[in-house]
């Protein structure tokens, strides 16, 4: 079946629509001419067959980069790819998109000292062929009506300390000593896909940073994890694929169950900056960096104090891939409040967790999280 995944489609069952961060599934990158067992050491060449342009850059980056395409562009793979033959060349948009990306570089390079100023989104703008012609926007109330603040603007106000909304959210979900406590979480639900598709979901947590994520699914379960220091993704019938850095990183993010009063330890930097609507309800947009790089946009409720959004900036070889979460149906589990609906957007496809039931405090082996051996091993 074809299930949209994360700026790509998939010709398959899906191998994880489970974590905020999780990569692409282990089909397509076999699809893609690449070893299941891809070392990050190795080079996309070495790893893939027929790359000619991305070729030097690092094996596990090579995938996102297809994403960022795929979103930039607003298409499935078979835009450019034979379905099932991804190192063939028989299709024009192919070699025209090798073209474009050695354009993108070669502007990089020679106007912004090498920096990634230009991407594919740039141009395109969700579109095959970048507009050329300006379009005359729609007005809006902000820019006609004068008084009226535009979106995420300060209002002439001084926005609060960062300190001081995160002591408001570590407050609205308990307080220190309540977070503390929770040593991991159980939580069973559903998952609704593209195409409103209902399956059952489960969802293990364990402090300080591990997290599964398994669907149940009619061909068999299929797995998004982290141990605390690797991510992996199976499909049935599949062997397990690692995540890249980028994605551990962020994913990171979303499998500690201390969160609030772990987010400084997360991030190197913190701006402070507007209100924009999460739904009907003003929040409070915080731009967190990792290492002077855009990491992360945080959106605490004005009135709460909770998490209501928060948006990763995956990195990849041509530019950011975002993905959105929402977070919703807060409630009290033993002291602390919890999300008990989550929604997963991308570009072009989103899902959405509704969880059924929650325990916490309970045994949570270790090797839930750990990637299963490689099938040499298992020999």
């Amino acid at each position: 079946m074809r299930i949209f995944y994360r700026g790509v489609w998939v010709c398959s069952f899906f191998a994880a629509f489970l974590l905020a961060t999780s990569g692409a599934p282990a089909q397509e990158h076999q699809a893609a001419g690449g070893s299941p067992d891809q070392d990050a050491s190795k080079t996309a060449a070495q790893a893939f067959k027929n790359v000619q342009v991305l070729k030097d850059v690092p094996a596990n980056q090579l995938i996102p980069g297809m994403q960022f395409i795929a979103a930039s562009l607003g298409v499935e793979c078979e835009y450019c790819h034979v379905e099932n033959q991804f190192q063939s060349d028989d299709k024009k948009p192919k070699n025209t998109a090798r073209e474009m990306i050695k354009m993108m570089m070669a502007i990089n390079q020679e106007n912004f000292d090498g920096k990634r100023e230009v991407t594919c989104y740039s141009c395109h703008r969700g579109a095959t062929r970048p507009i050329a012609i300006p379009l005359i926007p729609e007005q809006s109330a902000s820019a006609t009506q004068p008084g009226v603040a535009p979106e995420n603007s300060t209002g002439g106000k001084t926005p609060p300390k960062f300190e001081d909304i995160l002591d408001k959210y570590v407050q609205a979900v308990g307080g220190q000593s309540a977070i503390e406590k929770i040593t991991s979480r159980t939580e069973n639900g559903t998952i609704t896909i593209p195409g409103g598709q209902t399956l059952q979901v489960d969802v293990l947590a364990k402090a300080p940073d591990k997290r599964a994520v398994t669907t149940h699914g009619k061909r068999g379960d299929s797995v998004t994890a982290f141990d605390g220091q690797v991510g992996w993704m199976s499909a049935p019938g599949r062997p397990a694929r690692m995540m890249g850095p980028s994605d551990v990183d962020a994913t990171r993010v979303d499998a500690d169950l201390h969160l609030p009063i772990d987010l400084r330890s997360l991030f190197t930097a913190f701006k402070v900056g507007g209100v924009e609507k999460v739904g009907a309800d003003d929040a409070r947009v915080v731009t967190a960096e990792r290492n002077g790089r855009l990491a992360a946009k945080l959106y605490f409720n004005e009135k709460t104090g909770l998490l209501v959004r928060l948006m990763h900036f995956i990195d990849s070889p041509l530019g950011f891939n975002p993905v959105q979460v929402d977070f919703t149906d807060y409630r009290d589990a033993d002291g602390v409040k919890i999300p008990f609906r989550w929604t997963v957007a991308r570009p072009t496809g989103q899902f959405t967790i509704q969880v059924n039931s929650v325990k916490q405090n309970v045994p949570v082996p270790d090797a839930s999280f750990s990637p299963p051996p490689a099938p040499e091993a298992q020999k």
